[in-house]
């Protein structure tokens, strides 16, 4: 989650992913282990989404496989210009275009193979998937709720990788709850974590005050390296929160 920034996965984190695909095009050095890196974050709203799409898990999990390695050939990013736009819209277009050349399933990348890319545990990505019962939902609606959570799970991660550098770990995890914005109604009251932090009430509202504004600032930061204008970044956090709401708290962890 806080890769060193000499690496490429670190590269990524300092730049926006159309600056990562472009230089894939080019086949510039570290780009496709960066692009893989990107690819490796977003692969559950990929899956969820070709599951919903009516595709059994087996199936899912081939196409989503397909679909990356598809993604990371440099004469598939050579067929787009992201110069501008989001990350997630981008990769929804290109989902749909690759899955209607892969609409007949003898096509599929089939698994076990040694061109896997996304470590899939079958049981456990089901699982995951049922979990979130959303019939009144479009495909593309829950893939817009699983992109933000996705986000909202890479700046949590960041955070809780900064406290532990301050060896503030314990505080973090005794905090965490504050900082969820589905599951708050889940957290202690400022007492009890007072009495587990030994510290005052006063105390307590400051440190998640601090913590919130810490967390809100990494999310934008996430957010950020998914669109392609600095400008685009309030936008796609309104319309993260709006396919957050109508989700109504059912996706599951």
């Amino acid at each position: 989650m806080n890769p060193d920034h000499d690496s490429p996965a670190g590269r990524f984190r300092t730049t926006r992913w159309s600056v990562v695909l472009l230089s894939a095009q080019s086949q510039a050095s570290g780009s496709q282990e960066a692009l893989a890196e990107l690819c490796r974050i977003y692969w559950y709203p990929i899956y969820a989404f070709v599951r919903r799409h009516g595709s059994s898990p087996e199936d899912a999990q081939d196409l989503t496989q397909g679909f990356f390695l598809h993604l990371l050939d440099h004469k598939a990013l050579g067929q787009v210009s992201p110069l501008k736009g989001k990350f997630r819209s981008f990769l929804v277009a290109s989902l749909q275009n690759y899955l209607l050349d892969k609409a007949d399933s003898a096509h599929c990348l089939k698994r076990g193979g040694n061109l896997e890319f996304v470590p899939l545990d079958t049981r456990l990505t089901e699982d995951r998937y049922r979990q979130a019962p959303l019939d009144y939902l479009t495909a593309e609606k829950i893939f817009d709720a699983r992109w933000a959570m996705t986000l909202l799970d890479e700046a949590m991660g960041r955070l809780r990788e900064e406290c532990a550098a301050q060896g503030k770990t314990s505080t973090f995890e005794t905090l965490k709850p504050f900082l969820d914005p589905i599951n708050s109604n889940a957290a202690d009251s400022y007492q009890q974590v007072a009495n587990a932090l030994q510290v005052s009430v006063g105390s307590v509202k400051t440190l998640i005050h601090r913590l919130r504004k810490q967390y809100a600032s990494l999310l934008r930061e996430e957010v950020a390296r998914t669109v392609g204008d600095p400008g685009e970044v309030d936008e796609e956090i309104h319309s993260l929160c709006e396919a957050l709401i109508a989700a109504e708290g059912q996706l599951g962890p």
